[in-house]
């Protein structure tokens, strides 16, 4: 059975209106986008949507939590569970100092990417 998704284009500015067919796992066609990276972004987004988390994080025994992010984009259905993942495991203030760029969680639920942190947090 065909499905058609209806999706708008966050690559460029343009904000391209696309219309998706979809059969079973596989994009059937692809209408409405200007440029090849609307097509490249419709067959991501209808077939297994990305995103990048960020969140705020933790510290043992201290109030001000500090931002982190994936370091890549994770499949949207692990969002919660990643979220989750990162309350559940605050940072031991042993681990301290925090610089930009350190990984806070290694492979956040098996998806391969790392929690890393966007803000330097030192005490």
């Amino acid at each position: 059975m065909v499905k058609t998704k209806q999706l708008i284009c966050i690559n460029c500015p343009m904000g391209c209106r696309l219309n998706v067919e979809i059969d079973k796992s596989r994009v059937l066609s692809v209408n409405g986008n200007i440029c090849k990276r609307g097509e490249k972004f419709a067959f991501q987004e209808a077939l297994e949507p990305l995103r990048i988390l960020t969140s705020l994080m933790r510290i043992e025994g201290y109030e001000k939590p500090f931002s982190v992010k994936t370091s890549s984009p994770i499949p949207k259905r692990m969002l919660f569970d990643c979220i989750e993942q990162i309350f559940s495991n605050p940072v031991e203030r042993s681990k301290l100092p925090i610089h930009v760029g350190d990984v806070i969680i290694s492979d956040v639920c098996g998806s391969g990417t790392d929690i890393i942190a966007t803000q330097e947090v030192i005490l």
